[in-house]
């Protein structure tokens, strides 16, 4: 099998210098035609109106290194046929999240999972999905439910400057550093493009002078994103455990959307609506600055991500180890940041 390591430190290279240069106009063009996030609501964090338009630097800086990948290469025929899926469908997820964005009002959830359900749609037709599941319809289904699911995960977990990004470049790598071995190129390559454009987009995202959000078209066509790439790949060389491999990777976002929607049921609320309940915020009213919530975060997605690589090489009965030792944490720790007033 020809050797690509070259190419894909390349594309994330070309991805993250152009999503560095792409960054600050879509800012530009964000706050001439009036694509702003204005704090009109108590859900809202910020304190003035900020741009979005961040996701459209995102998703070029990664097809432009994707296409970039494609024209310098020969890649055998049929190698990177799965990646048209993915590119067809983000551009569904792309168009979904710029009309909300620039809609004042939004879309209303029951279209957005629709849009969402095509977007997947578009993954299965090109044989991305779970393969470990019988029969065929089931596995079909629960594909559908995965990507719809990991799409919004993302999108929820996007509310505080430097979360959502940060954590995705650590999944992204996590796929990347899985699929490595078995040269799985459509999930190397996209890893790598996808990884280097969010890390050129999140110096502005956090900076003070030249702030710019993600906005829904960012974050869920970054959901979406990673959704593929954890249906690209094998995790049960070693182990049939493995294949639950993907949840640790993207644990963080799936953590954070199953505490949030379990507080909001239990207080008669509707999960689709927004509030100050999730796990980052709560640990803001605990009093930690987000500075701090962001290193905390980032080292539990790294330690996720190195759970996850090891359940792929070590026996089942290891494996499943590390999936108990998590899931007692998990538990801990969401019952601890249950007891935290967000009132």
């Amino acid at each position: 099998m020809m050797n690509y390591d070259r190419l894909y430190l390349s594309c994330f290279l070309l991805a993250l210098v152009i999503s560095l240069i792409l960054t600050p106009l879509m800012r530009k063009l964000a706050i001439r035609i009036g694509i702003l996030d204005r704090p009109f609501s108590d859900v809202k964090t910020h304190k003035k109106p900020t741009p979005y338009l961040g996701g459209i630097a995102v998703a070029l800086g990664m097809g432009i290194a994707l296409i970039y990948a494609r024209a310098t290469t020969n890649f055998p025929t049929g190698t990177l046929r799965s990646l048209r899926g993915m590119l067809m469908g983000g551009s569904i997820i792309l168009l979904l999240g710029l009309i909300d964005d620039v809609k004042l009002k939004g879309l209303g959830y029951r279209f957005k999972f629709l849009v969402q359900i095509a977007a997947a749609l578009c993954l299965l037709s090109f044989d991305i999905r779970i393969h470990f599941i019988r029969p065929d319809w089931m596995a079909d289904f629960l594909t559908i439910v995965w990507v719809v699911g990991i799409i919004n995960a993302v999108n929820i977990i996007d509310i505080m400057d430097g979360l959502a990004g940060g954590i995705a470049v650590i999944a992204c790598l996590g796929f990347l550093f899985i699929s490595l071995p078995s040269e799985q190129i459509y999930v190397n390559f996209a890893s790598a493009a996808m990884a280097g454009a969010l890390l050129g987009f999140i110096p502005f995202n956090l900076s003070n002078k030249y702030k710019i959000f993600l906005g829904d078209t960012g974050s869920l066509f970054t959901g979406f994103t990673l959704a593929a790439l954890s249906l690209g790949t094998s995790y049960t060389h070693v182990n049939n455990a493995g294949v639950f491999a993907p949840i640790l990777i993207l644990g963080i976002p799936i953590y954070d959307t199953m505490l949030v929607t379990v507080l909001r049921l239990q207080k008669g609320v509707s999960p689709f609506l927004g509030s100050h309940d999730h796990y980052a915020l709560r640990l803001e009213r605990h009093g930690l600055y987000r500075e701090e919530i962001l290193i905390l975060s980032y080292a539990f997605s790294l330690l996720l991500t190195f759970a996850a690589y090891e359940v792929t090489l070590v026996v089942f009965e290891s494996a499943m180890t590390i999936y108990a030792i998590v899931g007692v944490i998990a538990v801990a720790i969401g019952t601890w940041l249950a007891r935290i007033s967000i009132e």
